[in-house]
């Protein structure tokens, strides 16, 4: 069998490598073989969510895949075709939910296919999108794309016990390309939950927040909510959208500095996206007929990284232009919407 060989040492060298080549690779039927999976990380190899996900896909389709085991670092993966499944899975830890959704949510939209998933896991943990993210920031540019889903909150999952839960719904999609260029809206939404913390903590740093943003010249409206959890945690999103633009930046409540750990110039600073949802446009742009453009603030490594990976894979050509205040990136796909 003939395998395209991916270096999942490139670049950033983590775990966007394995979701955004397994991705393409269910969408084109591109067999795979990555090799070297988070080298460049403390603990190399796959983890919980990245096996979650593998596995949800093996029920879902008749792929077979080589390697899948926690802490492996190469994975065959020979794609399958996929089908409407209904599922209930649990992640076993606090491995994030929002990654793993990353790859089911434009694998089953693009193949045409519906899956009603339940899942437990962590919706709000570190180095991952919150579910907030997901729900108002990720599902407004998938719409935009084509791509359909729905999220029904069932608990919230923090650090270590996770045990989070929500109900997923894909619908089959047709993708198509966008064009995202300049934020002209002055409004803007926070969102934040919390669990085992005092309120008053809570509404002392989500009013700091609210100053910033005012000082800014941002019309703010803000919701905040207890929602009980095993552990303590709280989460927040601030965002905003309009015709030309989606920008968003979430973060944890840090218990040490009983502060939220985000960096709101990296929300007042964006043009046209934010620096993580650059990332997340790439896998459908690769995929939808014409040219996908949009504007960031920075071009990270992760994006580079993505990029590379998914144009390797899909046949996708890519460019990045330097603006006066940043970077416009465009991505010419390659249509899969005839994909069954």
């Amino acid at each position: 069998m003939d395998f395209l060989k991916i270096n999942g040492a490139y670049g950033e060298g983590g775990g966007q490598i394995i979701r955004s080549a397994i991705t393409i690779s269910c969408i084109t039927k591109q067999p795979i073989h990555i090799e070297n999976i988070r080298k460049n990380r403390k603990v190399p190899g796959l983890k919980p969510q990245h096996l979650t996900a593998i596995q949800i896909l093996k029920k879902i389709s008749d792929s077979k895949v080589i390697g899948d085991e926690i802490g492996s670092t190469e994975l065959k993966f020979i794609p399958g075709k996929i089908k409407s499944s209904k599922l209930s899975e649990d992640v076993g830890t606090a491995g994030s939910i929002s990654l793993i959704l990353q790859v089911l949510i434009p694998i089953v939209a693009i193949s045409k296919n519906k899956l009603e998933l339940s899942i437990r896991g962590g919706t709000d943990v570190q180095w991952s999108p919150t579910m907030f993210y997901t729900q108002h920031v990720l599902r407004e540019v998938y719409s935009r794309m084509g791509i359909n889903f729905s999220i029904e909150f069932k608990k919230r999952g923090y650090y270590p016990k996770g045990n989070g839960e929500i109900n997923l719904e894909i619908y089959p999609s047709s993708v198509k390309a966008i064009s995202l260029s300049k934020r002209k809206t002055n409004q803007a939404k926070i969102l934040c939950t919390f669990s085992k913390i005092p309120k008053e903590k809570i509404e002392s740093e989500i009013k700091k927040i609210k100053e910033k943003l005012v000082d800014d010249n941002f019309v703010v409206n803000a919701e905040v909510k207890e929602q009980d959890a095993l552990d303590s945690g709280a989460s927040l999103l601030v965002y905003s959208i309009d015709e030309k633009s989606i920008t968003g930046i979430d973060g944890l409540f840090d218990k040490k500095t009983e502060s939220f750990n985000i960096d709101l110039d990296e929300f007042l600073e964006s043009l046209a996206v934010d620096e993580n949802l650059a990332d997340m446009i790439v896998v459908p742009a690769s995929l939808a007929k014409g040219k996908t453009t949009f504007q960031v603030k920075k071009i990270t490594k992760h994006l580079e990284t993505n990029l590379f990976v998914t144009s390797k894979i899909s046949g996708c050509k890519y460019g990045i232009g330097r603006l006066p205040n940043g970077f416009e990136v465009i991505i010419e796909g390659v249509s899969y919407s005839s994909i069954k």
